[in-house]
């Protein structure tokens, strides 16, 4: 039996401006998206037994259709004409769940990769890009090999970025899961209230500042670029939110940021800082379970 064993990376959102919400109640966004050393992974196998089969560690996770990889197996199979074939899968989670760091959707993307590998059913990348788009919006941008990319729509819209560089990035969980969708209506209901601006501080002034004057788009990214408008939602719901990004900043972070819809954290140390991100890692560790200091994919 074949075995193929692959890693789906965790991303962080450097920049997420909503720009409103759609008929379909989805919401138009602008967002960068940067995909960071840390992996789940995935063996992946084909079984004379028809059905999927799914087994899920270090993680308690339902392992049927409630789990968004066996719909992502059972998807590729049915849009492929491949219902009688036999899958299994074995999901070893490190990304926290419902954290803001993709970790189901990159999940999700690389069974629907494997199977294609496995089965040589020659589907391309924008065919995968279609079917994971079906199970979410952030499939898509972990079906392709980006490092980063620029979305639009709801998030499939992508156009290859320029990967963050010169930055070890400092990720803490504080073990608190939110829900995506929560986030999106909440912020919908808040949004004409809170001031976008109103995040407290996110970058050291001192640091970094853009002196070339050119567009978001068109230069590297830099830390005083960081933008996340879902995090007032979250952060005034876990003051724990506001009080990681004075850490890392107080601790040496360029910049610092809720991820996604939360409510992962992460600090951007540049290099040179290498030795203060060890030692605020250590200290987060002292707190939370969930910290990790992991690169960018480049």
């Amino acid at each position: 039996m074949s075995i193929l064993t692959l890693r789906a990376p965790a991303k962080i959102n450097l920049y997420l401006k909503i720009l409103g919400r759609r008929p379909d109640d989805y919401h138009e966004l602008d967002t960068l998206m940067q995909k960071v050393a840390l992996y789940d992974e995935l063996e992946l196998s084909l079984m004379d037994e028809p059905g999927i089969h799914l087994s899920c560690l270090c993680a308690d996770l339902p392992e049927d259709e409630g789990n968004i990889v066996f719909r992502a197996a059972w998807l590729f199979l049915e849009q492929t004409g491949r219902v009688g074939q036999g899958v299994r899968i074995v999901l070893r989670k490190r990304i926290p769940l419902a954290a803001g760091l993709g970790g189901g959707s990159s999940d999700a993307a690389v069974a629907l990769r494997g199977l294609n590998q496995l089965t040589g059913a020659g589907r391309t990348a924008e065919e995968l890009a279609a079917m994971g788009l079906l199970l979410g919006a952030d499939v898509p941008f972990f079906v392709y090999d980006y490092p980063a990319a620029w979305a639009g729509g709801i998030g499939e819209q992508l156009e290859p970025a320029a990967p963050l560089r010169r930055f070890t990035v400092l990720l803490v969980n504080p073990g608190i899961a939110v829900s995506t969708k929560w986030a999106y209506e909440t912020f919908s209901q808040t949004a004409g209230r809170i001031a976008l601006t109103a995040a407290g501080k996110k970058f050291n002034l001192s640091n970094f500042s853009n002196e070339s004057g050119l567009p978001l788009r068109q230069r590297a990214f830099l830390p005083a670029d960081l933008r996340n408008d879902l995090e007032l939602v979250t952060a005034e719901k876990h003051c724990v939110i506001g009080e990681l990004k004075a850490w890392l900043l107080a601790a040496g972070a360029a910049g610092a940021m809720m991820s996604g819809s939360g409510s992962t954290v992460f600090g951007l140390f540049a290099a040179g800082t290498e030795a203060q991100a060890e030692s605020c890692l250590r200290e987060l560790r002292q707190e939370y379970g969930q910290a990790y200091l992991v690169d960018s994919l480049t």
